[in-house]
This record gives structure tokens, sequence and C-alpha cells, in this order.
């Protein structure tokens, strides 16, 4: 089952990326420790998140939780 969009947003939360700008339901997210580096997240909080949308987000986590091992 697929997980939501919510879920998605709450990850990208918890390890500290935050919404640069939206149009309409699309949502860029940025790090301040990954500069250049962007996340774009499309749909509503309850929509089931396709696929490449749950890779897009588990590889910024990644990407966020090295940032922050090597910036303490």
């Amino acid at each position: 089952m697929p997980r939501k969009v919510r879920q998605l947003r709450a990850d990208l939360r918890r390890v500290g990326w935050g919404v640069a700008r939206q149009a309409g339901s699309h949502q860029i997210w940025t790090h301040p420790l990954l500069p250049g580096v962007e996340v774009n997240l499309a749909g509503r909080d309850g929509t089931d998140a396709h696929h490449y949308q749950e890779r897009d987000v588990r590889e910024a986590v990644q990407l966020a939780r090295e940032a922050q091992r090597r910036h303490p």
C-alpha cells in the first residue's frame, strides 16, 4: 500500500527540509545544508504517493542525514 503525501512531507520536515516556494499543489523543498538541491513534491495530503515521489523523498532524507553528520 503506498504511503500518503502527508507522510512524505513529514519525513522531509523531520530532517530539516522546508518549503521554499509553492505553485498550486507543487511544493519545492530545500535544505539549509544542501544549497542547490531541491525536492519537488506535488499532491494533496491524503493522496497516495507515487513510487517516484517516495524514491525522491527517501534520497532527500538520506542526503540530509549525511549532510548533518558532516556538519554537527
